[in-house]
């Protein structure tokens, strides 16, 4: 596999916490990657670093090879890097298709003079065309004319990633999916991320849902107090002996 996004001794301060210190690790491309560690360990910040949410301290994100370390969100996403956060950021009062129509602005730019002058139909039609697509990929279709505030909270966090994928990207960075699914909702959106990486898509994930990360990863990257701790496939992490101290401080295995 090509090894297409690299964090390379990444560094964040804010005064005088080190909340990510000196992280290495290379996501290969068409992969799930898993990125996890106790409460505290620094992933999410580590995310927002790689987004361009947060600028790095020190050291670099690099992305087929270029640094896009310390570029704006949107520079990022136009790259083809998007995420979705912790807690939803959907316009509620807007139906699913609208939110979805939010995430296809990379791939169909507006333009206001065009659209003043009516030239962007077709765009428009592509917008549509792209964001529909993505409703029917995450099974959302049959709700596309619901508000996005009346759906159930497994049906917003597929939503969310729906918008994601509108965007047409080459990496997602899926910030805690999981949480407040039901077993049902996690088996569902584990399948979803299995069709994304096989629709050529890679996936970077920060997840506390153990059983879904050793379910799902083919690599995963374990942090802890902002440092690299160790790294492998899940059945090398869930014994691995760092890892089992640093989440349950000597218990028998991760999981």
């Amino acid at each position: 596999m090509t090894q297409f996004l690299e964090v390379d001794n990444l560094t964040m301060r804010f005064g005088g916490l080190t909340a990510v210190d000196g992280l290495s690790f290379k996501v290969n491309h068409g992969e799930i990657h898993g990125l996890i560690g106790p409460n505290g360990a620094g992933k999410t910040t580590t995310f927002n670093m790689i987004s361009g949410f947060y600028k790095p301290t020190e050291g670099q994100v690099r992305l087929r090879g270029e640094d896009i370390s310390g570029l704006k969100m949107h520079e990022v996403a136009r790259r083809g890097v998007v995420r979705t956060f912790q807690h939803s950021t959907l316009f509620a009062e807007l139906s699913v298709l609208d939110n979805a129509l939010v995430g296809t602005h990379m791939p169909f730019r507006p333009n206001i003079f065009a659209a003043i002058m009516g030239w962007d139909k077709e765009d428009r039609r592509g917008a549509e065309a792209r964001a529909l697509e993505a409703l029917e990929f995450f099974g959302l279709l049959h709700l596309k004319d619901n508000l996005a505030g009346d759906l159930s909270h497994g049906h917003q966090r597929a939503l969310g990633m729906a918008v994601a994928y509108a965007s047409h990207p080459d990496v997602m960075l899926l910030d805690e999916p999981f949480t407040g699914m039901n077993p049902e909702e996690t088996r569902q959106m584990m399948g979803l991320m299995r069709k994304l990486r096989d629709d050529g898509i890679t996936i970077l994930l920060v997840e506390h849902d153990m059983q879904a990360i050793m379910g799902l990863c083919d690599t995963i990257t374990c942090m802890s107090f902002g440092k690299f701790l160790a790294e492998g496939g899940p059945e090398e992490i869930r014994n691995h002996p760092a890892v089992i101290e640093a989440y349950l401080g000597g218990a028998r295995h991760v999981a």
